[in-house]
């Protein structure tokens, strides 16, 4: 509200309005504009008309009292305009003086005013008072009357400081009143326009209506509680000098005389208020300021609001017993300037107490609950309501298992198809995952679930209905381990022979690697084989081999005059001997051999057919004397010649190998060693070659021989 305010002044009785006498005038609050109503003389019946332009045989009629101090010294003029034209209004000018009303009159009866004016309705239609263009006369003599019946009368010329009563005088008594305007260079005193007292502007309470020519109306939030009238005042002096006090009044009467203040009171809507700021300096009574006021006007309305109760419905999701609530969607019916607080309790909304700081993402841990919301609007004031929690249907679900026959590559893997896993009943969306920290925050989705490898192990199954709410089911996965036959084993059989595969009863089917269809396959030579043995849904593939028998290998055979000693390795013992392929026995050692060529016979005991292997019993040559007669001169097995690495070595009787015959000396033995003959005595010789056959069977044939020298 601005520093000059209109002041609305109203009619005033002689009993009730002293505004009416010179002694109680209205102080004027700088060149702000009045209005005014008079409806009497006042409580006092003064003689304004005998020194005056005014009616010297009345005195008052429906007249009003001001009083002004100029601020600063110029010309002063001022309009009286009536409210209806055809009012006759006067005026009379008192002063200057600096002891009120006491100087002015003696025994009611008033000085020559310094400016008069009675005239009637004229040119402009009633209005009356001081023009700026009517040069000021000059001062009146004691006697005489400062008066004009013109319609008009000279402005003043004011010095600061001065103060001034104002009488204005409706003479037809009408219920009519006036306003009235001043003018001039000269500025009136005011406390309201006093910088050092009123830095601020004074602020009219509340907020402007909707209609800017109605009052401002400060709103209540509960209209059977009484108001504190004296709450508004600080705002409405807004840090002015405390020497400005606020009153408030339910009339334009008792705001302009300070009359029937109110307090606290339960207020009605309808009805305007009026406030009253005066200023009063307790400490300078004389102050031409001192009583100066201006009035505002207000209402009231109704500030109070009611919110609607809510529910809530969110996700209890994989069965928690927990939800996420956002409290703030809650249609509680704010508005979009309330400021929302949530509680978890009325008792807690009632004591600002436990309030739920993060109402957006408050977790309300209960299967059905309640929180309640406070909304407090722009004015302070409040509505609850209550937020029923509630859950969505639960997604029923159910952990399941799925079975996968085993990845040929890997058997540890299979491939399985996880949307055949039964968890729930219907199409529900499905997600899968890994692990169930993957599943509840929804990382490391399974994305091939149609064809995903794993082993053994477990899935997680997240399923979703309408609303978004999950739950999510185990689903465990087993890999079916290859079923292989314990019967059906890899065979060893001689290598002419035939076999039978038996894989053995109960498997669901048979698929060999010759075609057949059966349990077991007959007529089976030696070789690989596989079949595949049916489990359900599952095949398994199984090798199995036929094995020749390994054939015994005679490593070498020892000649000692007519016994034949067979040493054998390899195959299966026991082994068989025999000379014939017909008798067999099971000593190696033949003995009584005839000189000449033989067949040896061995077979193992997987009884195959026997490797033969041909043996040379050589002559025995027992005595030699190499005397040149050409009779047993010397030891010769050339005849052996065409065997495989064949050598002759003689042995003294200490067995230090004296000579060897070989391809170099055609393969015989003199009697001689370098040259020399030996001494006559008994010699040791063996003689070794390899058998021109397959495995080159290692022969070693040895004796003694008798060397007789002559010289």
């Amino acid at each position: 509200m601005k520093k000059t305010l209109l002041i609305f002044l109203i009619v005033c009785s002689r009993i009730l309005y002293a505004q009416s006498d010179c002694i109680s005038a209205i102080s004027v609050c700088g060149n702000s504009d009045i209005s005014y109503t008079p409806s009497g003389p006042g409580n006092i019946l003064e003689g304004i008309g005998v020194n005056s332009c005014l009616s010297d045989t009345e005195n008052e009629h429906f007249s009003v009292w001001y009083s002004f101090t100029a601020a600063t010294s110029g010309t002063l003029a001022f309009v009286i305009n009536p409210v209806i034209d055809t009012d006759d209004y006067d005026f009379a000018v008192y002063g200057p003086t600096t002891n009120g009303c006491t100087s002015l009159n003696n025994n009611n009866i008033f000085v020559t005013p310094v400016r008069c004016n009675f005239n009637g309705t004229g040119a402009s239609q009633g209005n009356t008072g001081l023009l700026l263009t009517i040069p000021p006369p000059p001062p009146p003599n004691t006697n005489g009357s400062a008066g004009n019946q013109a319609e008009w009368s000279p402005h003043m010329v004011v010095q600061a400081g001065e103060t001034y009563y104002l009488v204005v005088d409706n003479y037809r008594s009408s219920p009519d009143g006036f306003s009235l305007t001043w003018s001039g260079t000269a500025s009136l005193s005011s406390a309201f326009n006093d910088p050092a007292l009123s830095p601020n502007p004074f602020t009219t309470p509340g907020l402007p209506a909707a209609n800017p020519a109605n009052p401002n109306e400060v709103t209540v939030c509960s209209l059977a509680t009484p108001f504190n009238f004296t709450s508004l005042s600080v705002g409405i002096i807004n840090g002015n000098s405390p020497n400005f006090k606020v009153s408030y009044h339910k009339s334009t009467n008792d705001a302009i005389t300070g009359g029937n203040p109110v307090t606290t009171e339960l207020v009605n809507l309808p009805t305007t208020y009026f406030y009253r700021i005066v200023y009063q300096d307790p400490t300078s009574p004389n102050d031409p300021r001192n009583g100066c006021f201006i009035t505002g006007r207000f209402k009231f309305r109704d500030g109070n609001f009611a919110l609607t109760n809510a529910t809530l419905t969110s996700c209890s999701n994989n069965g928690s017993g927990t939800a996420l609530f956002d409290l703030t969607t809650a249609a509680v019916g704010a508005g979009p300037t309330h400021t929302l607080k949530y509680y978890p309790t009325m008792f807690d909304l009632n004591a600002g107490t436990n309030e739920i700081t993060s109402p957006a993402i408050y977790q309300f841990v209960s299967a059905e609950g309640r929180v309640f919301v406070k909304a407090t609007n722009e004015f302070g004031c409040t509505a609850t309501a209550e937020i029923t929690l509630r859950f969505h249907p639960l997604v029923v679900v159910t952990d399941a298992s799925l079975r996968a026959c085993f990845l040929e590559t890997n058997h540890s893997l299979g491939t399985f198809n996880l949307s055949n896993a039964p968890v729930t009943v219907g199409n529900a969306p499905k997600k899968y995952y890994k692990s169930l920290a993957d599943a509840v925050s929804g990382t490391n989705e399974i994305l091939n679930f149609l064809t995903y490898d794993a082993p053994t192990g477990v899935v997680y199954v997240k399923v979703f209905n309408a609303q978004g709410c999950y739950s999510i089911a185990k689903v465990t996965l087993t890999v079916l381990s290859p079923v292989y036959s314990n019967v059906l084993q890899d065979k060893i059989i001689c290598i002419e022979d035939k076999t039978t595969l038996d894989a053995g009863p109960g498997f669901n089917g048979y698929e060999w690697s010759t075609g057949a269809t059966t349990q077991a396959i007959n007529n089976v030579a030696v070789g690989t084989y596989w079949v595949k043995l049916k489990t359900g849904d599952c095949i398994t593939l199984q090798n199995v081999k036929v094995y020749a028998s390994d054939q015994p290998v005679v490593s070498n055979i020892d000649i000692s005059n007519t016994t034949i000693t067979v040493n054998v390795i390899g195959g299966t013992p026991d082994y068989k001997y025999s000379m014939d392929n017909i008798n067999w026995q099971d000593s190696n050692v033949f003995t009584n051999i005839s000189r000449g060529d033989h067949k040896v016979y061995v077979k193992d005991a997987y009884d195959c057919e026997p490797i033969e292997i041909n043996v040379v019993v050589p002559n025995l040559i027992n005595v030699i004397t190499p005397n040149g007669d050409g009779v047993n001169d010397v030891i010769d097995y050339s005849a052996l010649s065409g065997k495989q690495s064949l050598i002759l070595s003689i042995f003294d009787r200490y067995g230090t190998k004296i000579h060897q015959a070989d391809k170099s000396n055609g393969y015989k033995w003199d009697g001689t060693v370098a040259g020399k003959k030996i001494p006559t005595g008994t010699y040791w010789y063996s003689v070794t070659w390899n058998e021109n056959d397959k495995k080159n069977t290692p022969f070693k044939f040895s004796g003694w021989v008798m060397v007789k020298n002559r010289e």
